[in-house]
Formats: structure tokens, sequence, C-alpha cells
């Protein structure tokens, strides 16, 4: 296992958890929040969840970081980004992602309501697409705090992987940097100890 993996948890690796394990996939990066119960054990196992997805390599999750809601009530959110190697379409993969959400328990009774588990897929690829089922890259990726740190983490651990999908063109990862300690400050966001 590579020491520059963050949090890489071997018991949730799918093959050894290296992105050509699945050669042909796209990677994807999912957000991951919980705010109601048990929110680390539901962190847990939302990752193990996304390590079993069919045609989907793990290659690992950043820290865990909490924060305030944002525009909406409640506890505060538990948060990590999850980084996987996919065959699955983006659809197929919001399709599943939304799947391991029910089996949380997640309901929707209105907008930004306290969640079981929240899981956002925010990038697959280079992909753009804007539908109402689906936008990619997500359409608040660069607003959150609790997003932006942890993909900090990922790409400082697997640097030749994400930059070009997930820096958007002339955004150097310094000014990335900067921008989501802004938005930390506004957003009181903290780093937890421990892995997703």
């Amino acid at each position: 296992m590579a020491p520059a993996r963050v949090a890489m948890a071997p018991e949730r690796a799918v093959g050894d958890g290296r992105p050509d394990d699945v050669p042909d996939g796209t990677l994807a990066c999912i957000g991951l929040g919980a705010n109601l119960g048990d929110t680390t054990a539901t962190l847990s196992a939302a990752c193990d969840a996304l390590a079993a997805l069919p045609g989907t390599c793990w290659l690992g999750v950043s820290g865990r970081w909490r924060s305030r809601p944002v525009d909406a009530d409640g506890p505060d959110y538990l948060n990590a980004v999850a980084l996987v190697r996919t065959r699955l379409a983006p659809e197929a993969l919001l399709t599943a992602l939304q799947a391991i959400e029910q089996a949380h328990g997640r309901m929707r009774p209105y907008p930004n309501a306290p969640r079981t588990l929240d899981l956002d897929l925010l990038l697959h690829g280079a992909e753009r697409r804007d539908s109402a089922q689906l936008t990619l890259p997500h359409p608040r990726l660069w607003a959150r705090a609790f997003v932006l740190l942890p993909l900090l983490e990922l790409m400082a651990a697997w640097p030749q992987l994400l930059d070009d999908a997930v820096l958007p063109p002339g955004l150097a990862r310094a000014a990335l940097a900067a921008l989501a300690a802004r938005l930390a400050a506004e957003q009181g966001l903290s780093r937890q100890p421990g892995p997703a």
C-alpha cells in the first residue's frame, strides 16, 4: 500500500486499490455527509457500500470534516470525499448512490432537510453535464469547504490522477486551497481525527 494514499482502508479495497484494477474505468469523486444518527458509523458503512459497487475499484477516502449546515438547519455534518475508479456511467453511479442513501434511511421531506446519509457525485472524470437528473461537476462543488478541503487531501495523495479532472482551466491548486480556507472559516469547518 502506497503511503501517500489518504485514509486508505485495506478492508474496503477492491483488488489492491490500485487505479489499474479497473483500467477502463473512470475516476469519480463522491461526497459523503451525514448529520443524523451515528454519523461516524454511517460514513464508514457508506464507504464499504461504495467499495462493493460492481465494476468499481475503491481507491481511498479523505479524512473526516465536521461542518455547520450550509443553507439548512439541524446538527453539524460529518463529511468526507471518496475516490473510486468505476465502469458505471454517471447516471448508473448516481442511481447506485441513491440506493445506498435509501438503505441508510435517507428521506427527502423538504429541500436541505437533515440527513442520515447524503452521497453526491462530485466528479465523473472530466464529464460535463447539465440535465434535470445530474449536473457534473456538482453545481456547488466550488462553494462548499466541506467538499473542497477533503478533495484537496485526495489531490495531494493522487495528484497524477486528479489535478486535470478537478482543477478548472487556469485555476492553480494554491488558488483552490486559498478558496477552501476562506470558505472553511466562513462555514465553520474542522478536521476530525481518524479516517472516514
